[in-house]
């Protein structure tokens, strides 16, 4: 492959900034601006030079030997001071070598996956981390990353090819006599690895919330305070308010973090009958959107009122304006006082957080179909070890097609189609 170069820190000012050189002549692209390249996973400050000896700045030279590198290639890295004139000159000079190229965006963590260093689950876990905003999702994709998936999926990838083997072996020796019966060994192999299997894919819904960030609706009559009460949560004044009721009209988002979780509050339109066609488009986005939302905070007035919507289980359900209002055996709350507001918020938080104990390690909807697809393999494995010998070698082509779903949980097979689009949201340097 070529080798390649990019700078992989931000762009701009900086107290230091990284460029990186991968492949085959990297240690020659390193030699032309430094004679005296430090040993491998070493940091040496050295001069650099350009063709004329004229200096371009002193930094830190690091070198990593091939399969010891993030790339899986010889790798050599000028820690420059980070100022954009030196950057600049050294991405112009970088360049001018014959044998370089700038990289792709994402084209390092590619060849990472391309030379076995990181699994198609992990180049999505770095790329999570890197968009990570709160400790969740920090949190969560640094499981990923660190290869958790793929150890999880080869614990299931193990136990099935320990299956097919049996009844393989089997169809192999039909014609003699074998004294020993694989059913139920076979049977207890693919029923853990269901169970775990189902499991798992029953967390990604849950798991993609925490990546993408959970939606809470707050849904009521016009006027009943969603819009007070809303600012009063931001703490700013995120949505316009008057005593007029249909001053909302449209969906009003407000992005938090509430203890570690990306939640984006929803101030909707009142929901109510009305003739006016404006108003109306904005009640119906409003039951799109409470439809959707993963949680919905029904802001009711003290004299009750039937709304086109009901809470469900799991909703939650409090009184508006509680500065003029009396107790109806609900939470009080009052965007205008901030009285309750921060018990609302902590049983917003507690809610999120009690459904977030279920996320699993798989956190993609790519995932999910491939966990239900080896799932829907091993139903069909199941009920023809039920019917016999005779389709022994038709149950084996299940196991197979599970295990070969597992694989494309971990991109071995089967995911070319998704690369390009998994890398075009990389940066340049990475």
């Amino acid at each position: 492959m070529d080798t390649i170069f990019a700078l992989a820190t931000a762009q701009g000012k900086a107290g230091v900034s990284v460029i990186r050189i991968s492949g085959a002549r990297a240690w020659d692209a390193g030699l032309v601006f430094c004679s005296n390249l430090p040993t491998s996973h070493r940091a040496r400050l050295r001069s650099l030079t350009d063709k004329n000896g004229a200096l371009i700045d002193q930094a830190l030279v690091l070198t990593f030997e091939d399969r010891k590198s993030f790339t899986g290639e010889p790798v050599v890295e000028f820690h420059l001071h980070g100022s954009t004139a030196i950057v600049s000159r050294m991405m112009e000079l970088l360049g001018e070598v014959d044998s370089l190229r700038l990289a792709e965006p994402g084209e390092f963590t590619r060849r990472a996956l391309e030379n076995g260093k990181l699994d198609l689950a992990q180049v999505e876990g770095l790329a999570d981390l890197i968009d990570a905003e709160t400790e969740a999702q920090r949190k969560q994709a640094v499981r990923v990353l660190a290869g958790d998936l793929g150890r999880t999926a080869e614990v299931w990838r193990t136990d099935l090819i320990r299956a097919a083997s049996l009844l393989e072996a089997t169809i192999d020796f039909a014609d003699e006599d074998v004294p020993l019966d694989v059913t139920p060994e076979v049977l207890e192999l693919l029923e853990r690895s269901q169970a775990a299997i189902v499991k798992e894919a029953e967390g990604v819904k849950t798991a993609e919330r925490i990546r993408t960030g959970f939606e809470v609706a707050i849904i009521g009559a016009p006027n009943v305070g969603k819009s007070t009460l809303l600012n009063s949560i931001a703490g700013r004044d995120a949505a316009i308010t008057s005593e007029y009721a249909g001053t909302t009209r449209d969906v009003i988002e407000v992005k938090l973090d509430l203890n570690g979780l990306a939640v984006t509050i929803l101030d909707t339109a009142g929901l109510r009958e009305t003739e006016d066609f404006v108003e109306k488009i904005g009640i119906d986005r409003a039951l799109q959107r409470a439809e959707t939302a993963d949680l919905r905070v029904f802001l009711k007035s003290f004299d009750g009122e039937d709304l086109p919507l009901s809470p469900q289980t799991g909703d939650i359900e409090v009184v508006g304006k509680a500065d003029i209002s009396s107790d109806r055996g609900l939470m009080a709350v009052s965007g205008k006082t901030g009285q309750g507001v921060d018990d609302l918020v902590s049983l917003i938080s507690n809610t999120l957080l009690d459904r977030s104990a279920s996320a699993g390690i798989a956190t993609r909807e790519r995932h999910r179909q491939a966990l239900i697809v080896s799932m829907q393999c091993l139903d069909a494995a199941k009920r023809g070890l039920n019917l016999g010998p005779d389709h022994y070698d038709i149950v084996a082509e299940d196991m197979r097609s599970a295990i070969r779903a597992l694989n494309s949980l971990i991109g071995h097979v089967d995911v070319e189609n998704l690369l390009d689009e998994i890398f075009s949201s990389f940066c340049l340097g990475k």
